[in-house]
């Protein structure tokens, strides 16, 4: 019974190991991105109030009298931009907001802001170059496009695992040990001390982060595109004209090639009655449509319309109520991932959740740096006698079906070592 006994126990601390192994190489490669997803987060979910500071002599006028209809004050903005192309139009929200014109300036894409009552240019913003927009490409796409939207998309994966791992690593033996879980050892040492925040606040904020990692992921460019589709051919998603293939304006009558006015496209859209502030995107070719949209500010206000540019017909009436299952879980998670869901509650949940992963990363990076021996990486030392059981390689393999980039990387770490760390003895000396 004790052979048995100590095989057993054997058995799990060499299982343990080579996890806190995985959890730390993890960790290493993917600290820097988890603490810019996280700062650059919680950055963003203050973007109506940072934008309203920031811009404020841009949203703003005085309201008198009656607004100038669209094509009016499109009027005041091509006399200022005579080769401008028109866009896209966001009437104001309130009756003190100006109006936006989205205009395409040779190689610029401009936002003017006019005001309504009388047609005077407030100001302009280059699209690009908006500080929200810039926090928006580093959060999901690092400024380098495709390629930093799957490196984004590969450690959030890697995040959810460090924090199954890590939850692993810190589970409580029995129900006392939950409680300890959740105390800080201030007379252990410093390194102790910060081990205790490492696992407490990961242990505190486990159900938040994976929340927001699920959230997160079905706008990925890979992953998430593959659920819009299962969504879309299953007829549970999203509606496939909200962020699929748009229909089509019909042919114009020949010798009639004109698109029918911003004003008619406002009236319109003013009676399906679509919570105001709505942006109106103009046609990008002669059979292209207008596509009328409501993004902001809860996801039952989200509504996609597309209208006939020749004939003012509405080809298609998307409304989140018309959403299937997985588009509502989907369309709403991704408005508490942004803290647009629930207000200012819903804002400061998730900045404390963004405090919480940059705590949890750097004190993982402080206990390292605490340990690690001079020249040398300091990785835990790979546990003696370690088979991979059944149970765990399931689990690895189902991990790596559901998220396919996780698999590859997987696949990767596993030739390195085999290739390299098992062969070069001083790479294997380094690694420790």
């Amino acid at each position: 019974m004790n052979i048995a006994l100590n095989n057993e126990r054997m058995t799990v601390n060499s299982l343990s190991g080579a996890i806190w192994r995985w959890h730390f190489y993890a960790g290493m490669v993917f600290a820097p991105f988890l603490i810019l997803l996280a700062i650059t987060g919680g950055i963003y979910l203050f973007k109506p109030q940072v934008e309203s500071i920031l811009y404020k002599n841009y949203y703003y006028v005085q309201a008198e009298g009656q607004k100038l209809p669209a094509s009016k004050q499109f009027e005041k903005v091509k006399e200022s931009h005579p080769d401008g192309q028109f866009t896209r139009y966001k009437p104001g929200v309130e009756g003190n907001r100006s109006s936006e014109v989205g205009i395409l300036d040779g190689n610029k894409s401009l936002t003017v802001f006019v005001n309504p009552y009388n047609g005077k240019i407030v100001g302009e913003l280059d699209d690009t170059n908006r500080f929200m927009a810039q926090i928006e490409k580093l959060h999901g796409q690092l400024m380098v496009g495709k390629v930093g939207d799957l490196l984004i998309e590969l450690a959030v994966c890697w995040g959810l695992i460090l924090l199954i791992t890590g939850m692993y690593l810190r589970r409580p033996k029995d129900r006392k040990g939950v409680f300890k879980r959740l105390i800080l050892r201030q007379k252990r040492g410093k390194r102790a001390f910060w081990r205790d925040i490492h696992a407490v606040t990961g242990f505190l904020m486990s159900l938040g982060i994976v929340f927001l990692i699920l959230t997160g992921l079905p706008w990925t460019g890979f992953w998430g595109q593959q659920v819009q589709k299962i969504g879309t051919n299953t007829g549970t998603g999203i509606l496939a004209p909200v962020w699929g293939e748009k229909p089509k304006s019909t042919e114009p009558a020949k010798g009639n090639v004109s698109s029918i006015s911003i004003d008619e496209i406002v009236r319109i859209a003013e009676s399906r009655k679509l919570y105001p502030g709505y942006d109106v995107y103009f046609p990008d070719a002669p059979k292209g449509v207008y596509t009328v949209q409501v993004f902001l500010p809860k996801s039952t206000d989200e509504a996609t319309l597309h209208i006939d540019q020749y004939n003012g017909k509405v080809l298609s009436d998307s409304r989140y109520k018309d959403y299937g299952l997985l588009g509502k879980a989907i369309t709403t998670g991704y408005y508490l991932h942004i803290g647009a869901e629930l207000g200012l509650i819903n804002q400061i949940v998730g900045l404390i959740i963004c405090i919480g992963i940059v705590l949890i990363v750097v004190t993982g990076i402080l206990m390292w740096w605490k340990r690690k021996p001079s020249n040398k990486l300091g990785a835990p030392p790979q546990p003696k006698n370690f088979k991979m059981e059944k149970g765990l390689a399931l689990i690895i393999v189902i991990f790596s079906i559901i998220f396919p980039l996780v698999g590859v990387s997987l696949l990767f770490v596993f030739l390195l070592d085999w290739l390299v760390t098992r062969r070069i003895h001083r790479v294997k000396q380094w690694i420790g």
